[in-house]
């Protein structure tokens, strides 16, 4: 399993107290740079990767070492973190990482997390240590899979992570994420593993291994995770709803929302995101970054500059953005240039308690401004029973059920108001905007009947045949 040790200071660690913790194998091990020059790795004498340590990154947003760490952290925001990674494939490693947390803690104060695995002392003996030729960060690599072994209790989407995705991506194989049952995946980790081939694979004393997301039984065969029944999945009594979570009545609303902007040089992104924001929450985004933790304050104008520049490489930007620690919200954005202009698809969650209310009634008014101010194309608005932190378990949670769906005045253009006026037989539309050139939402139903999915796929299927037959 790899080993993460975090440090969590009030002061960045500089160039000395950096090099004293690298010291922390003594003085045969050699020093490699990596990830453009962002991470400095500690490395046997075959140059085998020991432990990655990377660039300390300030976090300025409140509240997100105790969302991804626990309760238990002390530190409060403003605070560098620091993350030191050991390979699994060299015993002694760990112990190596936690000396270099350590000494960094001993000279700038702070925390180590997990609190028992730092100390100071010197980790000998390791330079001439034998290792698999594996990625650091991967405990296994086959043909087929690149197998990360975690046992963090929230596992989000680190830029160490997303780098394996990317990696494994790249190569033709699967991500296989395996971990203890009591594991959670942030929001924007399950999106990340959504998207790709992968596989959250939960280690479980009843049946072996499980899927994290969908309770198939799982066994290894032929260098990866897989259906131990190929024919009708068996699933694993771990993954079952749990007795007595059907009454704590915490809900998620998400939103899928699409815009489409014209490719000019006074675009600002995030103009539609800090709207829905503020009209589900009450206040705007936190932070936000391209990876958990979310480090810097959110700013409309760097996340823009920041996906022009990837935009004249030809390469999409993907970021998250949260909230603040009393509300909880997390969303993930995704700018990418297309034909059509600047197209930005944004996912955003907001947990509530039982006691707290969804506001349903509040998406006519949302999407009117939206389709006004912000180049709305789609939005899709969802509930669903599960956990207001937003994080996902390893067992059974009931799927989303949508309630609502917008299209966007342009689309509705295109495909002429009359056609996309009669999408249900049943149910007209209401119109928001310019009578001219207005906007359509269509209500699906109460976020509770899963009858609403026909009704969206109606939809869908008659604003295809109009987008084809026109």
């Amino acid at each position: 399993m790899t080993q993460d040790v975090i440090t969590l200071t009030p002061q960045m660690p500089d160039t000395k107290t950096l090099l004293a913790g690298l010291h922390a194998g003594g003085p045969d091990l050699l020093v490699n740079r990596a990830g453009d020059g962002s991470v400095a790795q500690l490395c046997t004498a075959a140059g085998q990767a020991l432990v990655s340590l990377e660039a300390p990154r300030y976090v300025q947003v409140p509240g997100e070492a105790a969302r991804l760490l626990g309760p238990d952290v002390r530190a409060e925001s403003p605070v560098w973190w620091t993350e030191a990674r050991a390979t699994s494939s060299v015993e002694g490693a760990a112990r190596l990482a936690g000396s270099v947390a350590g000494r960094l803690v001993a000279v700038h104060g702070g925390e180590v997390w997990p609190r028992e695995a730092g100390h100071t002392d010197v980790v000998a003996d390791l330079a001439d240590a034998a290792a698999d030729a594996v990625p650091l960060g991967v405990d296994l690599l086959t043909e087929n899979a690149a197998v990360v072994i975690q046992g963090r209790p929230v596992i989000a989407a680190t830029t160490w992570l997303t780098d394996v995705v990317r990696n494994a991506a790249r190569t033709g194989r699967e991500l296989q994420l395996v971990t203890p049952p009591d594991t959670r995946l942030t929001f924007p980790a399950r999106t990340l593993l959504d998207g790709l081939p992968s596989r959250w694979v939960v280690s479980d004393p009843e049946c072996g291994y499980y899927d994290g997301l969908s309770g198939a039984v799982l066994h290894w065969h032929e260098g990866r995770f897989t259906h131990a029944d190929s024919d009708r999945p068996r699933i694993a009594d771990a993954f079952r709803p749990r007795p007595g979570t059907e009454g704590r009545g915490e809900r998620q609303l998400l939103l899928s929302i699409r815009t489409v902007h014209p490719a000019d040089e006074h675009l600002v992104l995030g103009g539609a995101l800090e709207q829905a924001w503020r009209t589900l929450t009450g206040a705007p985004p936190a932070g936000w970054a391209t990876s958990e933790p979310v480090s810097a304050p959110w700013s409309p104008r760097q996340l823009t500059d920041m996906a022009r520049t990837r935009a004249e490489r030809s390469l999409p930007t993907w970021a998250v953005v949260v909230g603040a620690p009393d509300r909880p919200a997390i969303a993930t954005v995704r700018t990418a240039r297309t034909r059509l202009g600047v197209e930005e698809h944004i996912t955003l969650a907001v947990g509530y308690r039982a006691d707290q209310h969804a506001p349903v009634d509040a998406m006519p008014e949302l999407a009117g401004s939206l389709a006004a101010r912000h180049n709305l194309a789609t939005m899709i608005g969802q509930l669903r029973t599960a956990r207001a932190d937003l994080t996902t378990p390893a067992h059974h949670e009931p799927p989303p059920v949508p309630f609502s769906f917008t299209l966007g005045p342009d689309a509705v253009a295109d495909l002429g108001l009359d056609h996309a006026g009669r999408a249900l037989a049943d149910t007209s539309p209401v119109r928001i905007g310019p009578a001219t050139r207005p906007a359509l939402h269509y209500t699906l139903g109460d976020g509770t009947d899963p009858a609403a999915w026909q009704r969206l796929r109606q939809i869908n299927g008659h604003l295809a045949a109009g987008s084809s037959g026109a």
